[in-house]
């Protein structure tokens, strides 16, 4: 099939989905939708992989290959600085 000249399509790498997050405890898809929520308010876009069905399966959150880093470092930040700083900056929105 013959791709349309006018389509402006990015077929780089750096649209690739990598894996940010993986878990298959029995929390995984809530924390997977807070570490999605958390990296989509800081400018990444992340999409959640799992079965909704199928509790014991592994939850995945992914983002495009040229954020992973930044991905990366903004969930090590926010598991450092714990709950109490997730509840401070969601006050903090709210205002």
């Amino acid at each position: 099939m013959a791709q349309d000249p006018e389509l402006d399509i990015d077929t780089s790498s750096e649209l690739d989905a990598i894996t940010v997050f993986s878990s298959s405890n029995h929390d995984a898809e809530m924390e997977a939708t807070a570490i999605q929520t958390m990296l989509q308010s800081n400018g990444v876009d992340a999409v959640i992989v799992g079965p909704s069905v199928l509790p014991s399966l592994e939850f995945q959150v992914q983002v495009p290959r040229a954020e992973a880093q930044e991905a990366a470092l903004l969930i090590t930040e926010a598991r450092a600085a714990g709950p109490e700083a997730a509840a401070e900056a969601e006050a903090e929105s709210e205002m």
